[in-house]
C-alpha cells in the first residue's frame, strides 16, 4: 500500500534549498532527513507542498519569501550601545550575537556595522525577504499515528 505524505506520518526525505538567483542555501546528505510531518521542523509553507507526495515523487517549487522566512523588516535592524556587549567579545562585522527577546527566548543577530559607540545588528532571518526554490524526493513515507491534520 502507498502510504502518501501527511498527518500522522514520517517522512524521509532528500532536498536542496536555494535562493531564487541560484545560490544554494541548505541540502540534505544523500541519505536524506526524516521528520515527522505536523512536527514543526520544516515550515508549514514547504510542509503543505508536500502533502500527497509518494515515495520516489520529485518535485521543485517556489515559495514567495512571504510564505518562507517573511518579508525583511528594517524593524529589525537595530543600533546597540557597544557598553552592552561584553568587553571581550570582539565585535566586528559579520558576528553572530544572541540576546533574550521579552520572552527569554535567544534572539540572534548579525553585526552588520560599528562605529564608535554603537553596534548596528540585524535581527532579520538571514533568508528572509527572499524568494527560495525547494527541489524534493520523497525516499520514504511511513504511517506512524492517526493523527488528523491540525490548521498550520
Amino acid at each position: 500500500m502507498t502510504v502518501p505524505v501527511g498527518p500522522g506520518s514520517r517522512v524521509r526525505l532528500r532536498f536542496r534549498l536555494q535562493i531564487n538567483d541560484g545560490e544554494l542555501v541548505d541540502e540534505t546528505p544523500d541519505e536524506g532527513a526524516t521528520f515527522v510531518y505536523g512536527d514543526g521542523n520544516l515550515p508549514g509553507p514547504f510542509e503543505r507542498r508536500l502533502t500527497g507526495m509518494v515515495v520516489n515523487e520529485q518535485r521543485c517549487f517556489e515559495v514567495a519569501s512571504d510564505d518562507a522566512f517573511g518579508p525583511r523588516m528594517e524593524e529589525n535592524v537595530q543600533r546597540i550601545d557597544r557598553s552592552r556587549f561584553p568587553a571581550d567579545i570582539g565585535l566586528e562585522a559579520g558576528l553572530v550575537v544572541s540576546f533574550a527577546d521579552a520572552q527569554d527566548a535567544e534572539l540572534p543577530g548579525v553585526v552588520i556595522g560599528l562605529d564608535e559607540k554603537t553596534a548596528t545588528v540585524d535581527f532579520n532571518h538571514p533568508l528572509s525577504g527572499k524568494d527560495l526554490l525547494f527541489d524534493v524526493t520523497i525516499l520514504d513515507v511511513e504511517q506512524v499515528s492517526n493523527e488528523i491534520a491540525r490548521s498550520r
